[in-house]
């Protein structure tokens, strides 16, 4: 063997086997799952007119971090996320349906 590459390959040798016997690295903490929406604390804004202003105070009264207005004759995903507010409405506006989902 050539020695000056003997002298090349004998350091990442060594270093090979070195991080052969590292511990594994921890284990990542699992990112915080959001709090579950309170649909029951929803319930008593059905009938009321549904204003932007409202919308603040059902999130805060749910404690949802995202909220859905759905107008009437409107589709939406059915797809379940426990963070979330969905408040349907009627053609005057008024809250008919307060859930999470």
């Amino acid at each position: 063997m050539n020695p000056k590459l003997a002298v090349l390959i004998a350091p990442i040798v060594s270093l090979a086997a070195c991080t052969a016997d590292a511990p594994p690295p921890p284990p990542e903490t699992a990112p915080p799952q959001p709090a579950p929406c309170q649909a029951e604390a929803g319930q008593a804004f059905i009938s009321q007119t549904a204003t932007e202003a409202l919308g603040v105070e059902l999130l805060e009264a749910t404690g949802a971090r995202t909220l859905r207005w759905v107008p009437p004759r409107t589709a939406v995903t059915m797809d379940f996320r426990p963070d979330r507010l969905t408040v349907k409405y009627d053609d005057d506006l008024v809250i008919t349906q307060v859930s999470c989902n």
